[in-house]
Protein backbone atom coordinates (compact mmCIF):
# COMPACT_ATOMS: atom_id res chain seq x y z
CA UNK A 1 0.00 0.00 0.00
CA UNK A 2 1.56 3.51 -1.29
CA UNK A 3 2.02 6.20 2.00
CA UNK A 4 -0.85 8.40 0.60
CA UNK A 5 -3.16 5.86 0.41
CA UNK A 6 -2.30 4.73 4.02
CA UNK A 7 -2.48 8.34 5.10
CA UNK A 8 -6.33 8.46 3.75
CA UNK A 9 -6.65 5.59 5.72
CA UNK A 10 -5.29 6.71 8.97
CA UNK A 11 -6.87 9.94 8.83
CA UNK A 12 -10.04 8.56 7.91
CA UNK A 13 -9.79 6.25 11.61
CA UNK A 14 -8.97 9.53 13.25
CA UNK A 15 -11.60 11.42 12.27
CA UNK A 16 -13.77 8.03 13.23
CA UNK A 17 -11.92 7.93 16.85
CA UNK A 18 -12.70 12.30 17.20
CA UNK A 19 -15.89 11.38 16.55
CA UNK A 20 -16.46 8.59 18.93
CA UNK A 21 -14.46 10.31 21.34
CA UNK A 22 -17.50 13.40 20.95
CA UNK A 23 -19.81 10.84 21.72
CA UNK A 24 -18.37 9.28 24.49
CA UNK A 25 -18.50 12.55 25.95
CA UNK A 26 -21.92 13.67 25.01
CA UNK A 27 -22.70 10.29 26.92
CA UNK A 28 -20.70 11.06 29.85
CA UNK A 29 -21.47 14.59 30.64
CA UNK A 30 -25.44 13.37 31.09
CA UNK A 31 -24.47 11.95 34.28
CA UNK A 32 -21.07 13.98 35.51
CA UNK A 33 -20.09 17.67 35.56
CA UNK A 34 -18.37 19.35 32.15
CA UNK A 35 -15.21 19.94 35.31
CA UNK A 36 -15.36 16.71 36.13
CA UNK A 37 -14.74 15.70 32.15
CA UNK A 38 -12.38 17.70 31.82
CA UNK A 39 -10.08 16.83 35.24
CA UNK A 40 -9.65 12.86 34.12
CA UNK A 41 -10.12 13.11 30.50
CA UNK A 42 -7.24 15.75 30.78
CA UNK A 43 -4.83 13.37 33.16
CA UNK A 44 -5.07 10.33 31.48
CA UNK A 45 -4.04 11.84 28.29
CA UNK A 46 -0.94 13.73 30.07
CA UNK A 47 0.27 10.23 31.15
CA UNK A 48 0.03 9.05 27.64
CA UNK A 49 1.71 12.19 26.58
CA UNK A 50 4.78 11.77 29.14
CA UNK A 51 6.63 9.19 26.92
CA UNK A 52 6.95 11.63 24.33
CA UNK A 53 7.21 14.57 26.83
CA UNK A 54 10.07 12.88 28.68
CA UNK A 55 11.98 11.67 24.98
CA UNK A 56 11.53 15.59 23.91
CA UNK A 57 12.95 17.07 27.33
CA UNK A 58 11.99 20.13 29.08
CA UNK A 59 13.88 22.74 26.42
CA UNK A 60 10.98 22.85 24.50
CA UNK A 61 9.02 23.65 26.83
CA UNK A 62 10.80 26.01 29.26
CA UNK A 63 12.31 27.92 25.86
CA UNK A 64 8.67 28.02 24.06
CA UNK A 65 8.05 30.97 21.78
CA UNK A 66 5.87 34.05 23.09
CA UNK A 67 4.42 33.05 26.15
CA UNK A 68 1.95 35.23 26.02
CA UNK A 69 0.61 34.06 22.87
CA UNK A 70 0.29 30.52 24.27
CA UNK A 71 -1.48 31.22 27.16
CA UNK A 72 -4.28 32.56 24.75
CA UNK A 73 -4.05 29.82 22.89
CA UNK A 74 -4.24 27.62 26.49
CA UNK A 75 -7.24 30.16 27.53
CA UNK A 76 -8.76 29.52 23.54
CA UNK A 77 -8.54 26.05 23.67
CA UNK A 78 -10.04 25.40 27.40
CA UNK A 79 -13.00 27.62 26.30
CA UNK A 80 -13.16 25.44 23.15
CA UNK A 81 -13.67 21.97 24.85
CA UNK A 82 -15.52 23.48 28.13
CA UNK A 83 -17.86 25.15 25.74
CA UNK A 84 -18.49 21.77 22.80
CA UNK A 85 -19.20 19.53 26.32
CA UNK A 86 -21.98 21.94 27.54
CA UNK A 87 -23.29 22.14 24.44
CA UNK A 88 -23.51 18.11 23.80
CA UNK A 89 -25.02 18.21 26.97
CA UNK A 90 -28.56 19.88 25.74
CA UNK A 91 -28.11 19.54 21.69
CA UNK A 92 -27.82 16.29 19.18
CA UNK A 93 -24.48 15.88 18.28
CA UNK A 94 -24.79 16.77 14.24
CA UNK A 95 -25.78 20.14 15.21
CA UNK A 96 -23.15 20.74 17.65
CA UNK A 97 -20.37 19.10 15.21
CA UNK A 98 -21.97 21.34 12.32
CA UNK A 99 -21.26 24.40 14.40
CA UNK A 100 -17.89 23.12 14.62
CA UNK A 101 -17.12 23.11 11.37
CA UNK A 102 -18.21 26.39 10.38
CA UNK A 103 -14.46 27.39 12.33
CA UNK A 104 -12.53 27.28 9.13
CA UNK A 105 -14.90 30.25 8.00
CA UNK A 106 -14.45 32.06 10.79
CA UNK A 107 -10.57 31.56 10.79
CA UNK A 108 -10.99 32.94 7.20
CA UNK A 109 -12.80 35.91 7.95
CA UNK A 110 -10.48 36.99 11.09
CA UNK A 111 -7.32 36.40 9.81
CA UNK A 112 -7.01 39.17 7.41
CA UNK A 113 -7.05 41.14 11.04
CA UNK A 114 -5.29 39.22 13.61
CA UNK A 115 -3.10 37.83 10.76
CA UNK A 116 -2.50 40.47 7.75
CA UNK A 117 -3.34 37.79 5.72
CA UNK A 118 -4.49 39.39 2.43
CA UNK A 119 -8.01 37.67 1.52
CA UNK A 120 -9.28 37.80 -1.97
CA UNK A 121 -13.20 38.48 -3.62
CA UNK A 122 -13.89 34.68 -4.42
CA UNK A 123 -12.73 33.89 -0.44
CA UNK A 124 -15.29 36.95 0.84
CA UNK A 125 -18.25 35.65 -1.14
CA UNK A 126 -17.69 32.19 0.22
CA UNK A 127 -17.27 33.33 4.06
CA UNK A 128 -20.31 35.14 3.23
CA UNK A 129 -21.73 32.13 2.03
CA UNK A 130 -21.02 30.47 4.90
CA UNK A 131 -22.17 32.81 7.70
CA UNK A 132 -25.46 32.06 5.55
CA UNK A 133 -25.37 28.53 6.38
CA UNK A 134 -24.56 29.25 9.67
CA UNK A 135 -27.77 31.16 10.11
CA UNK A 136 -29.44 28.31 8.94
CA UNK A 137 -28.45 26.00 10.79
CA UNK A 138 -28.96 28.42 14.08
CA UNK A 139 -32.93 28.31 12.93
CA UNK A 140 -34.33 28.10 15.94
CA UNK A 141 -37.38 25.68 16.71
CA UNK A 142 -39.39 25.28 19.63
CA UNK A 143 -36.81 22.41 21.07
CA UNK A 144 -33.76 24.68 20.67
CA UNK A 145 -31.95 26.05 24.23
CA UNK A 146 -30.45 29.54 23.62
CA UNK A 147 -27.85 29.15 26.01
CA UNK A 148 -26.26 25.85 24.79
CA UNK A 149 -26.74 27.22 21.32
CA UNK A 150 -24.77 30.74 22.76
CA UNK A 151 -21.82 28.22 24.12
CA UNK A 152 -22.12 26.51 20.61
CA UNK A 153 -21.12 29.49 18.80
CA UNK A 154 -18.67 30.74 21.54
CA UNK A 155 -16.96 27.87 21.40
CA UNK A 156 -16.52 27.23 17.78
CA UNK A 157 -15.25 31.27 18.06
CA UNK A 158 -12.90 29.86 20.26
CA UNK A 159 -12.27 26.97 18.41
CA UNK A 160 -11.24 29.59 15.53
CA UNK A 161 -9.32 31.58 17.43
CA UNK A 162 -7.33 28.75 18.74
CA UNK A 163 -6.59 27.99 14.89
CA UNK A 164 -5.18 31.21 14.58
CA UNK A 165 -2.45 31.62 17.89
CA UNK A 166 -1.91 27.60 16.35
CA UNK A 167 -0.55 29.66 13.00
CA UNK A 168 1.38 32.09 14.53
CA UNK A 169 3.37 29.25 17.01
CA UNK A 170 4.63 27.33 14.14
CA UNK A 171 7.96 27.13 15.99
CA UNK A 172 6.47 25.44 18.98
CA UNK A 173 6.94 21.29 18.89
CA UNK A 174 3.66 19.59 19.05
CA UNK A 175 4.14 18.06 21.92
CA UNK A 176 4.30 21.04 23.54
CA UNK A 177 1.13 22.37 22.17
CA UNK A 178 -0.72 19.33 23.14
CA UNK A 179 1.05 19.84 26.77
CA UNK A 180 -0.64 23.03 27.50
CA UNK A 181 -3.59 22.53 25.94
CA UNK A 182 -4.17 19.71 28.21
CA UNK A 183 -2.84 21.60 30.96
CA UNK A 184 -5.34 24.34 30.67
CA UNK A 185 -8.67 21.59 30.51
CA UNK A 186 -6.47 19.86 33.62
CA UNK A 187 -6.49 23.18 35.71
CA UNK A 188 -10.20 24.22 34.94
CA UNK A 189 -11.61 20.71 35.61
CA UNK A 190 -9.50 21.19 39.09
CA UNK A 191 -11.19 24.31 39.47
CA UNK A 192 -14.69 23.43 38.68
CA UNK A 193 -14.50 19.50 40.35
CA UNK A 194 -14.78 20.65 43.70
CA UNK A 195 -18.38 21.89 43.36
CA UNK A 196 -19.60 18.98 41.23
CA UNK A 197 -18.05 15.92 42.05
CA UNK A 198 -19.67 12.50 41.68
CA UNK A 199 -17.66 9.54 42.17
CA UNK A 200 -17.63 7.58 39.06
CA UNK A 201 -18.44 3.94 38.78
CA UNK A 202 -16.09 1.10 38.09
CA UNK A 203 -17.30 1.01 34.56
CA UNK A 204 -17.56 4.92 34.10
CA UNK A 205 -14.37 5.66 35.48
CA UNK A 206 -12.99 3.01 32.51
CA UNK A 207 -15.42 5.09 30.14
CA UNK A 208 -14.29 8.57 31.15
CA UNK A 209 -10.17 7.27 30.93
CA UNK A 210 -10.88 5.87 27.99
CA UNK A 211 -11.70 9.53 26.49
CA UNK A 212 -8.35 10.84 26.93
CA UNK A 213 -6.99 7.48 25.19
CA UNK A 214 -9.52 7.91 22.17
CA UNK A 215 -8.89 11.55 21.77
CA UNK A 216 -4.89 11.49 21.88
CA UNK A 217 -4.78 8.32 19.70
CA UNK A 218 -6.78 10.39 17.19
CA UNK A 219 -4.49 13.66 17.50
CA UNK A 220 -1.26 11.31 16.61
CA UNK A 221 -3.11 10.04 14.27
CA UNK A 222 -3.96 13.23 12.38
CA UNK A 223 -0.23 13.89 12.73
CA UNK A 224 1.12 10.42 11.21
CA UNK A 225 -1.83 10.86 8.43
CA UNK A 226 0.04 14.11 7.54
CA UNK A 227 3.30 12.84 7.32
CA UNK A 228 2.20 10.15 4.71
CA UNK A 229 -0.31 12.17 2.52
CA UNK A 230 -0.09 15.79 1.36
CA UNK A 231 -2.16 18.34 2.71
CA UNK A 232 -4.40 18.44 -0.65
CA UNK A 233 -5.51 15.05 -0.01
CA UNK A 234 -5.85 14.99 3.66
CA UNK A 235 -7.45 18.51 5.01
CA UNK A 236 -11.16 17.60 3.32
CA UNK A 237 -11.27 14.16 5.15
CA UNK A 238 -12.02 16.61 8.36
CA UNK A 239 -15.56 16.61 6.82
CA UNK A 240 -16.22 13.14 7.91
CA UNK A 241 -17.00 14.04 11.14
CA UNK A 242 -20.47 15.42 10.37
CA UNK A 243 -21.65 12.00 8.61
CA UNK A 244 -20.08 10.31 12.11
CA UNK A 245 -21.87 12.88 14.30
CA UNK A 246 -25.47 11.63 12.24
CA UNK A 247 -24.72 8.10 12.85
CA UNK A 248 -23.05 7.95 16.26
CA UNK A 249 -26.03 10.53 17.59
CA UNK A 250 -28.78 8.46 15.97
CA UNK A 251 -26.96 5.04 17.55
CA UNK A 252 -26.14 6.39 20.97
CA UNK A 253 -28.96 8.93 21.55
CA UNK A 254 -31.69 8.53 19.30
CA UNK A 255 -30.95 11.75 17.87
CA UNK A 256 -32.11 12.79 14.40
CA UNK A 257 -31.06 16.48 12.95
CA UNK A 258 -33.23 18.80 11.40
CA UNK A 259 -33.70 19.37 7.84
CA UNK A 260 -32.38 22.81 8.80
CA UNK A 261 -29.40 21.78 10.24
CA UNK A 262 -28.38 19.12 7.56
CA UNK A 263 -29.18 22.28 4.43
CA UNK A 264 -26.75 24.76 6.60
CA UNK A 265 -24.42 22.02 6.96
CA UNK A 266 -24.19 21.41 3.30
CA UNK A 267 -23.86 25.44 2.84
CA UNK A 268 -21.07 25.62 5.59
CA UNK A 269 -19.51 22.14 4.08
CA UNK A 270 -19.37 23.93 0.44
CA UNK A 271 -18.38 27.31 1.69
CA UNK A 272 -15.31 25.83 4.31
CA UNK A 273 -14.64 23.79 0.94
CA UNK A 274 -14.13 26.65 -1.53
CA UNK A 275 -12.20 29.01 1.12
CA UNK A 276 -9.57 25.37 1.11
CA UNK A 277 -9.21 24.97 -2.30
CA UNK A 278 -8.55 28.87 -2.45
CA UNK A 279 -5.72 28.75 0.07
CA UNK A 280 -4.09 25.31 -1.25
CA UNK A 281 -4.05 27.20 -5.00
CA UNK A 282 -2.72 30.63 -3.15
CA UNK A 283 -0.04 28.34 -1.23
CA UNK A 284 0.87 26.57 -5.01
CA UNK A 285 0.92 29.79 -7.11
CA UNK A 286 3.17 31.23 -4.07
CA UNK A 287 5.58 28.03 -4.26
CA UNK A 288 5.71 28.53 -8.14
CA UNK A 289 6.49 31.50 -7.83
CA UNK A 290 9.72 31.26 -5.94
CA UNK A 291 13.43 31.54 -7.62
CA UNK A 292 14.63 27.99 -7.65
CA UNK A 293 17.53 27.23 -5.34
CA UNK A 294 21.19 27.60 -7.15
Amino acid sequence: MSPARMGVLVMLLAMFLFSLNDAMGKWLVSTYSVGQVLLLRSAVALLILLPFLWKAGLRPILSAERPWLQFMRVVFSTAEVFCFYWAVYYLPLADVMTYWLAAPIYVAALSPILLKEKVGPVRWAAIALGFVGVLVALTPSGEINFIALGAALVGTLAFALMMITGRSLRGTPDTTLVLFQLGGALVAGLVLTPFSWTTPTAPDFLLLGALGVVAMVAHIGVNRAVKLADAATIAPLQYTLLPWAIILGYLFFGDLPRPLTLLGAAIILASSFIIYLRENRAKTELGAAQPEPG
